[in-house]
């Protein structure tokens, strides 16, 4: 029977044993062909290495793509936090990286993951094109019920008809078939800009929107959806119709002491706590580096790391007083503790953020930056 070459796709063998399919996939590597492929309903193991298939392009793009959303996630966070709206917070610095790690993480992961599967639809798949000689061939019904087979393309290099249906015979194919292009599929060139791919992008579009709409604004406020969100609670700043001043955040209770915590005595008595109050603390190198650490997270933006009132804020707030002047080295520690506790002109009471040993720490870190810019002769031997 003459076969016309110009309709011809390949020739495609059948098999039920799965070792007779593994053998022939090696043969055929073996002999050289090039534009070949191996189908199963099931997968094979040692399928890729008897193919000798070579590794996926798609690493690369992910990687690359990858590579982009960690770029863009650094210079949107650079951006953000150290030209367009700097923001110090304590003792860190303006571009915190690891801050920023789960943001340069969801980045790399998104465009990874959509740059990938973009490229494997539309670059190796050739979306919108999804005509394939093989869907709805007899071919194709076999091996997605319960056998497997192989396919020679007819572009291949090599590719010799009778010698390659001499091969499966050989490896003991159960059905050798020629595998032929419909008529329009001989010269069919995929076209980007298809009507029907453009009606479908724009009802895939459509259809999105339309139910991300209506699940964001309609569905979760029904019932019983809304459960979580109408609940007999005040969000933060919000305004309260049950208190008479209207405020929905309260101050506890006046005199009132949290569990756990000690009442301070010397409320509004500076000369008292200075007077009583005693470093319990012994300066340690342990509590040295506290101190330091504390001290740098909450006392540096205004006082800065030396502790001359020339800190990171400076211009914004008025500049607090040096820590070296002869006024505060003479304060004994617990006057400074009593400022640290509750507060002084500007400066706000840290008493929440800080616990009693990390007050007295910084008091001795304190004290350690005024022995470093006041040192004695005896301090230098």
């Amino acid at each position: 029977m003459e076969i016309d070459n110009k309709k011809l796709y390949g020739v495609g063998a059948l098999f039920t044993s799965p070792n007779k399919v593994s053998d022939a996939a090696a043969k055929i590597a073996e002999k050289g062909y090039q534009d070949w492929d191996v189908h199963s309903s099931y997968p094979i193991h040692g399928m890729p290495k008897k193919m000798k298939l070579k590794w996926s392009p798609l690493g690369y793009f992910a990687l690359i793509f990858g590579l982009t959303g960690t770029s863009i996630g650094l210079f949107l966070t650079y951006w953000t936090m150290s030209v367009d709206y700097p923001m110090i917070i304590g003792g860190k610095p303006s571009f915190s990286l690891p801050a920023f790690i789960p943001v340069l993480f969801e980045l790399t992961v998104l465009l990874a993951a959509v740059g990938t599967a973009l490229t494997m639809l539309f670059v190796l798949f050739k979306l919108p094109n999804n005509r394939h000689p093989l869907h709805d061939t007899d071919y194709m019904k076999e091996v997605s019920v319960d056998k497997s087979g192989i396919v020679v393309e007819a572009k291949d290099k090599l590719f010799n008809r009778e010698e390659i249906i001499e091969i499966f015979k050989q490896l003991g194919a159960d059905k050798i078939l020629d595998i032929n292009l419909d008529s329009d599929e001989v010269n069919y060139q995929p076209k980007i800009l298809e009507p029907k791919f453009l009606i479908f992008l724009v009802i895939v579009a459509f259809g999105i929107s339309f139910l991300g709409y209506f699940v964001n604004n309609k569905l979760l406020f029904m019932t019983p959806f809304n459960f979580m969100v109408d609940q007999q609670r005040l969000d933060a700043q919000s305004k309260s119709e049950f208190f008479r001043d209207g405020f929905g955040m309260r101050l506890p209770v006046e005199g009132t002491v949290a569990r756990g915590q000690v009442y301070y005595q010397y409320k509004g008595k500076p000369e008292l706590a200075e007077a009583n109050l005693i470093n319990p603390l012994v300066p340690s190198e342990k509590v040295l580096a506290l101190g330091k650490k504390k001290y740098n997270t909450f006392c540096s933006p205004c006082h800065d790391y030396h502790g001359t009132g020339n800190g990171r804020l400076n211009g914004q707030f008025p500049n607090p007083p040096s820590l070296h002047s002869e006024k505060v080295r003479n304060w004994k520690d617990g006057h400074i503790y009593h400022i640290i506790v509750e507060g002084q002109n500007i400066m706000p009471s840290y008493a929440l953020q800080l616990t009693e040993d990390e007050r007295w720490s910084i008091i001795h870190y304190i004290r350690a930056l005024q022995r470093s810019m006041n040192a004695k002769e005896e301090d230098l031997k």
